[in-house]
């Protein structure tokens, strides 16, 4: 109990320095501010959850007392919520019986720990919008305001050239943030899994990262997302912001879909080498991944090869 609650205390400050750094205007500080669910994430996987939603309370508490209640409200919606929850559920199991009759343990599947990155990668990105207006003129209208002084201040920087690219980065803001968001909180997950399994307090197996899928529901959602996306005004712009999250989830699913079926190519490495190194250096090619994590959801290509077993009911 003693150990539980230092620990949780640890990462709290641990988790709380890294949000705050951002302020120093630091590079290195950004990068400092995305990692900063990982002490609490390694806590819920190492010393259960229990642990982790002490140590984001009594942080959330002390950062509420000392910097006000929006610091804390932001860090209890980016940090603590997404790292407690999560590593709640990475550590969740059901017994099953097994085909010879035994007990056998279903792990919470990895599919869906990526649609909760999705969901709360979505949740931080509206309510980021919703804080600069409420309404989708006033959102823009702020975004513009706020690139325009960082672009203008730019000397010989001609002013048609300037509007033309604060109005392509307005544009795609809440696509790339949400992008930036939920690929920092995965990565956050998988680093925090390693730490805890490396140091030996990971009790869950390794999840075959392979074998990510979704429920079919949310191929629908996704599908309705895109349309509300086209309505125009604050729901469109919230639609969006779901439709990315839910792209980037189907890529990594896309993603799994290529490990698995390249698995007996004598090729495999320069496939999946030549398709990373794409993604990297066009940006582009993760869309053409993406359709084929949705392909896969629809066609089942791994089902039909036998290389995924069903997903247990959670």
């Amino acid at each position: 109990m003693i150990m539980q609650l230092v620990v949780a205390l640890a990462a709290g400050c641990a988790s709380a320095l890294m949000f705050v750094s951002v302020v120093s205007g630091a590079l290195i500080s950004l990068v400092l501010f995305y990692l900063a669910p990982l002490p609490l994430l390694v806590a819920a996987l190492g010393w259960g959850s229990t642990t982790a939603l002490a140590g984001g309370l009594v942080t959330c508490a002390a950062i509420g007392l000392i910097l006000g209640l929006p610091y804390m409200t932001v860090f209890a919606l980016t940090v603590a919520l997404p790292a407690w929850w999560l590593g709640r559920l990475t550590m969740l199991a059901r017994s099953a019986p097994g085909p010879d009759g035994t007990s056998v343990l279903h792990w919470y599947p990895p599919g869906r720990l990526v649609l909760w990155t999705a969901a709360f990668a979505s949740l931080t990105t509206i309510a980021a919008l919703l804080s600069l207006g409420s309404d989708a003129a006033t959102v823009t209208d702020t975004l513009k305001h706020g690139l325009a002084r960082i672009f203008g201040a730019t000397e010989g920087t001609d002013a048609a050239d300037t509007d033309v690219l604060v109005t392509v980065l307005v544009t795609i803001a809440p696509a790339a943030a949400t992008m930036v968001t939920m690929a920092a909180l995965a990565l956050n997950l998988w680093l925090g899994a390693r730490i805890a399994q490396t140091s030996g307090r990971l009790t869950r197996p390794w999840p075959a990262l392979n074998l990510i899928e979704f429920p079919t529901l949310t191929l629908a959602v996704l599908a309705v997302a895109i349309l509300l996306s086209l309505a125009g005004g604050l729901l469109a712009l919230c639609a969006q912001v779901v439709s990315t999250a839910l792209v980037l989830a189907y890529a990594i699913a896309g993603f799994a879909v290529l490990h698995s079926l390249t698995q007996s190519m004598a090729t495999r490495g320069f496939w999946l080498a030549g398709t990373y190194a794409l993604v990297v250096v066009f940006g582009w090619p993760l869309v053409v991944v993406a359709l084929l994590g949705i392909a896969d959801a629809v066609f089942g290509f791994r089902r039909r090869r036998r290389l995924t077993p069903p997903t247990p009911s959670f």
